[in-house]
């Protein structure tokens, strides 16, 4: 009796086993459904709204603006590439769809040339900074103070203008500058942004003479002293403006993006601080980005809307 007891109290502890493993599976498949769920939402919600190609000059601004639109576009949500080419080449890119943007278009006078050639295969979005300038520059302490005042000067700057890239519209309107003003004594210089401020910091620390194709905004002008000289002939122009250009199409295949870009909207001021910024020593354009626009979120929110 005792034994069947024994026997029949062992079943009934088995059986309920059996269900209790059976519940506790059901449970923990039902978790693991659940959290599979959830990995699948939150693959779903962080991958990109699609892939934005940026182009610009490795100039100090177009570097600047270019990373900021990049960590803005990213904070949206998209996949960003900025890609670094000459002046020609970042408006054929864009008019071509082989990119979707650039926020480098310096008009209307420094680009001219290559927007007339390209003006139907492109949209243009408007000005995303106003207040820029082109033209000579010198040091506050060199004595003259216009273009037309060079020539006869010209053993005192070793006759060199010093340029950047020879693709830049600044040089293409130098060479002009030259010409209608009769710098036959000067030799404009190509280089980089780089190698001119180069040049220009040696000359400030020697306190020697020296005259460069400059522009604002530009860090430059923060760290020095510098003025432009007088262009009484206009031949670069007055104030300028920097315009957002995108491919045509961009509008249909990324509405959000296109917003954004069509939304950003900044001062000299602010890009002037990410232009410090990517001063210091080793420094990280994009990091420095993504560090100011964490830092400015009310603005990026107004590009965001």
């Amino acid at each position: 009796m005792k034994n069947t007891r024994r026997v029949l109290l062992a079943a009934a502890v088995a059986t309920v086993a059996v269900f209790a493993l059976a519940g506790c599976s059901k449970s923990n498949s039902g978790k693991q459904q659940q959290e599979g769920q959830g990995t699948q939402a939150m693959a779903s919600a962080q991958k990109p709204h699609g892939h934005i190609k940026l182009v610009y000059v490795e100039w100090s601004s177009a570097v600047a603006s270019t990373n900021v639109v990049k960590a803005v576009l990213e904070k949206a949500g998209y996949d960003v590439t900025t890609t670094s080419v000459s002046a020609a080449a970042m408006w054929q890119s864009v008019a071509t769809g082989d990119a979707d943007a650039m926020v480098a278009a310096w008009l209307p006078t420094t680009h001219a040339a290559y927007y007339k050639k390209v003006k139907d295969q492109v949209v243009n979005l408007g000005h995303n900074l106003v207040g820029t300038k082109i033209g000579l520059v010198v040091p506050q302490y060199v004595d003259i103070g216009s273009i037309d005042q060079l020539e006869s000067h010209a053993k005192e700057f070793d006759g060199k203008i010093i340029g950047i890239d020879p693709g830049a519209g600044i040089m293409s309107k130098t060479e002009k500058a030259m010409k209608v003003y009769g710098l036959k004594d000067f030799t404009l210089v190509n280089g980089s942004g780089a190698t001119m401020t180069g040049a220009l910091k040696d000359a400030i620390d020697n306190h020697k003479p020296i005259v460069i194709t400059g522009w604002t905004p530009h860090w430059m002008w923060a760290r020095f002293k510098l003025k432009y000289l007088k262009d009484p002939k206009k031949v670069y122009g007055g104030a300028e403006y920097i315009d957002t250009i995108v491919r045509k199409g961009l509008k249909k295949d990324h509405p959000e993006a296109y917003k954004i870009l069509d939304n950003f909207h900044w001062t000299p001021k602010q890009m002037g601080q990410v232009m410090l910024m990517n001063q210091k020593p080793n420094s990280d354009p994009y990091k420095d980005a993504v560090k100011w626009v964490n830092e400015h979120p009310k603005l990026v929110k107004s590009w965001m809307q």
